[in-house]
């Protein structure tokens, strides 16, 4: 009986100094605001949800053996008594760096788009809600001459997510016309080109919300077809950003991964991590530029100053978020370290445990989102009426 009360206080330990840490913060009412903007506008953080829950479906049905039926079953719960749960010193260091990618989401791209960015691209070439069209005269009118090129980078990117999932399944039929070793090198160089689209329709999907959030911000209402077009126009300035990423990503993360295909590369995945520390590292150093040109339409060199003011005049308030979102990132991968590791083989138990591990991360990402733009839109001193007139 003893040993049970013992367990129980440090359990109320940590759940009274999260108490305190969310009570007693100089970011409450920014947290809070973030909190009743997803409880308006629930499309915030079902996003988040959706898209991640859609990824997991994604690697269950190409990666899990399931036998039979059986499998599936969901009463596997039941013996939840029986699971052997692991202590946190067994499974801690899994965590740290995909909570510090996800800290880093919440200023460029705040989840993974594949498979659904198939859905996206399709939807792209038809002019779902005229956003083909309105991509066309945001980057004429933005870029000039280089929109073509841009927009032929975003048209092959397109192509390729949408062949990714015929390669893959493909690939075993292919075997008899093609070596193995060229197999690999043909999706490698799909799955490189195909990134591109999937990480500008991730940040799509965040200048969207951060719109959403705006518009709660401001108390306006809009009607759906025209933010989305609106977003797309924003979209437009972001998008000089987010190549620099996609850019910085692909010489450092992806890049050494697909000549590992072509040539003998030593150890390429021991540098991985280090290679996705260094990436989060850059996009945390610049968290406001997106944000910024987001809401103010301004320049790339305009941002990135406005980012340097913002830093000087709001380190202790940006260092308080970064803290806050790594707790909850911490929190909530800890949390799914551990029910995987009791979970082990029975299926069913991981497929409800993951849907729900979606919508608690996407509950975390929406709230942190929207946080964000209710700190940024409080902080940023002399600059909320100063948004530039988008000319198109």
């Amino acid at each position: 009986m003893w040993q049970g009360v013992a367990r129980v206080y440090p359990l109320l330990g940590l759940c009274g100094g999260y108490a305190l840490l969310m009570f007693f913060n100089p970011l409450r009412q920014a947290l809070g605001d973030g909190f009743r903007c997803i409880s308006r506008y629930k499309r915030i953080w079902l996003t988040f949800a959706l898209l991640g829950f859609g990824y997991f479906v994604f690697q269950f049905i190409t990666f899990t053996p399931i036998r039979n039926w059986a499998d599936l079953d969901p009463n596997q719960i039941v013996s939840l008594p029986n699971w052997y749960w692991p202590r946190f010193v067994e499974i801690w260091r899994e965590t740290p760096l995909p909570a510090l990618e996800g800290v880093a989401g919440i200023f460029d791209n705040a989840t993974t788009t594949y498979p659904l960015s198939i859905v996206a691209a399709v939807l792209m070439i038809i002019n779902w809600r005229g956003l083909h069209g309105a991509l066309l005269r945001a980057l004429r009118k933005r870029y000039r001459l280089w929109s073509y090129f841009i927009y032929l980078i975003l048209l092959l990117s397109a192509l390729a997510s949408l062949l990714k999932p015929v390669v893959f399944w493909r690939l075993p039929e292919w075997s008899g016309l093609v070596s193995a070793a060229g197999l690999l090198r043909i999706s490698a160089t799909v799955d490189t080109v195909a990134f591109i689209f999937e990480y500008l329709f991730g940040v799509y999907i965040q200048v969207y919300l951060i719109t959403v959030c705006l518009a709660w911000i401001k108390g306006v209402s809009f009607e759906e077809g025209e933010l989305f077009r609106f977003a797309m126009r924003r979209f437009s300035y972001v998008l000089e950003w987010a190549g620099i990423v996609v850019v910085l990503s692909t010489l450092i993360v992806r890049l050494p991964l697909l000549l590992a295909y072509f040539t003998n590369i030593p150890g390429v995945l021991d540098y991985l991590p280090i290679e996705r520390v260094l990436m989060s590292g850059f996009i945390i150093a610049f968290c406001s530029v997106q944000i910024s040109l987001a809401l103010h339409n301004e320049t790339l060199s305009e941002a990135i100053h406005a980012h340097r003011r913002f830093i000087r005049k709001n380190a202790g308030f940006l260092a308080w978020f970064l803290i806050i979102c790594g707790i909850h990132f911490f929190g909530i991968m800890i949390c799914d370290a551990i029910v995987r590791s009791a979970i082990a083989d029975r299926l069913g138990a991981l497929f409800l445990w993951k849907f729900i591990f979606a919508c608690l991360r996407g509950i975390v990402t929406g709230w942190l989102l929207a946080s964000w733009v209710c700190l940024f839109r409080q902080r940023e001193s002399g600059r909320a009426n100063q948004e530039k007139w988008i000319q198109y």
